[in-house]
Formats: C-alpha cells, structure tokens, sequence
C-alpha cells in the first residue's frame, strides 16, 4: 500500500479505507469522529452509534474542553487532554486521523487536528472530504462500537499555537501578526447575528470565510488555489499569522489551509469573538451597522 506520509495534514478517503480493509487500525493509526452539531440539528453521538467509520471513536468535543469557561471549546487542560485522548487509544506514537459528518465536508474536524498540534502531536491528519464523501464513494460504514486500548499520551501545550484575549488586545496596536476571521462576511461586517451575538470584527483584521477553501464536493481546494485566496487578501504567508472565528473552531479551517501550502505556526484565538464580544472595549470591536448608526 503507497504509504501517505505522516507529516501531511490531509488523507484520501482511499488511502484510509485501503488502511481500513488491511486491519490497520489499531494502537498505530486511530480513526476519530470529531463531529458537533447544534442540539436541536442533529446529533452526533447518536449518528455515530448508527454508523462511522469501521474501527473509529468518537471524539466528543463536549468532553474534551475547559469546562470551567464561560466560552465554548476552549482548550482543555494538558492533564486532561492527555487523559481523554489516551482512553481513545491515542498514544504519542499513533497516527491520528479526523473527521466529521457535515453536510460541508469538513466543520469540526479542523478543531480537532488543531488540538492535538497544539498538545504537540505531529503524526495527525485530517479525511479530506469528511464523512460525507466517505458514504458518498462507497466505503465501509458500521454500526460496531469498538473499545480501544487506552494508551499513554503525554500531552505538552505549544503556547506558540495559541493566542489569548491579552495578546490580540496588544495586537491591535502593536500588529505583530496578522488577523484572518473565518466567519461568513455578513457577521464579520457585522451586518447579522453571530448565533444571537451582536457581531463585528477585531480591528484590522482580515474577512476569508472558512467555507472559500473547500470545493464543491467538500474536499480541500488545490494547494495552488488556497494560496491564491491568501494572495487576494494581502495575506503574507511568510509572516506571522493568527486565526479567529466564532468560537476558535472554523479558524483551524484557515490553520489547516495554510499548513497545506507549507505554513505550519498559524495560531488560532481560543475565545474568538465568543470571548472578544464579551471583554473587548466597545472601540475595539469594529461594525458597520455601529458605523451607520453614528
């Protein structure tokens, strides 16, 4: 089997079903359904149980957060992402790979690769086209509910990776880094409801809805054509870059599009505009509905 290197960010639908149908996945590669969905939409836990991949868990990323946040999915501690990943048989020698099942492609799955380059883990990779492209090409479901081994994984955060609510402040004026918002245009202009938050965008920052790089189908662009996207938005992938989003999830879609294109220190904002909404001064939070109505 042509073996895919493990230091790449994506994997084919082929290349993992090929792995599926050898038995490989045991202790050296885990399969982990990393999908979220709004409670009233569907749910996740319950759609994996009916079918996943053969041979995954499910990553539940309720479980593995700080729960003692005001904010959503904000990084869980090292002890506790250590804990919950090694119950999934993650070991610092496994080579992990995500997925999720929206109708997108890819969603959640961005987060959960980011989350375990954060903690220091390299061998991790994401199913190019998600779970919908998987059923869609006729690869193996079930409804089997495996138990894997736990393993022991030592988890060491890479602060580098990850920006707080005290740096993009001094950001602002110190621009240090650049600032890419994955959101839809309308709740970075601040034109509509950020999931019930008044929306708007951190000052100089920079609009390329996470959406721009997948295609079609759900599958990640061309590595030519995401960078191209970067290009049309001033965006210098030589220079120090950082995502934010919502709620620090659809900013690991901007990490994971410039990784494929050889950038691999893109760090995201954990809080996001979850967190900036909150604790940012009013001038701090840039809208063009506030603009209008002054």
């Amino acid at each position: 089997m042509a073996r895919q290197g493990l230091s790449r960010a994506l994997v084919s639908a082929a290349w993992l079903s090929e792995a599926v149908r050898a038995g490989r996945v045991g202790s050296g590669l885990r399969v982990l359904d990393a999908s979220w969905y709004p409670p009233k939409e569907r749910n996740a836990r319950q759609e994996f149980k009916e079918r996943h991949i053969p041979g995954a868990s499910f990553f539940d990323i309720e479980e593995c957060r700080d729960k003692s946040s005001p904010y959503d999915f904000m990084l869980p501690s090292e002890s506790h992402f250590a804990d919950y990943v090694g119950r999934l048989g993650v070991s610092n020698d496994t080579h992990v790979v995500v997925y999720d099942g929206d109708e997108v492609g890819t969603f959640y799955a961005p987060r959960a690769w980011w989350m375990f380059r954060a903690f220091g883990h390299k061998e991790v990779s994401v199913l190019n086209g998600g779970f919908k492209n998987w059923v869609k090409e006729g690869h193996p479901v079930t409804a089997e509910v495996s138990q894997p081994t736990p393993a022991v994984f030592k988890a060491r955060l890479n602060r580098a990776l990850v920006k707080t609510f005290e740096e993009m402040v001094q950001n602002v004026s110190s621009i240090k880094f650049q600032v890419v918002d994955s959101r839809p245009e309308g709740r970075f202009r601040g034109t509509e409801l950020d999931q019930g938050l008044e929306s708007g965008h951190i000052p100089g920052a920079v609009n390329i809805p996470f959406h721009s790089f997948l295609s079609e189908t759900g599958h990640e662009k061309s590595i030519e054509e995401i960078q191209e996207i970067f290009r049309a938005k001033k965006v210098d992938l030589s220079k120090p870059l950082t995502a934010t989003c919502r709620k620090g999830v659809t900013a690991c879609q901007i990490a994971l599009a410039a990784f494929l294109c050889g950038k691999q220190d893109v760090a995201v904002y954990d809080g996001s505009w979850s967190e900036w909404f909150h604790r940012a001064p009013p001038h701090y939070k840039v809208s063009e509905v506030k603009r209008n109505k002054a």
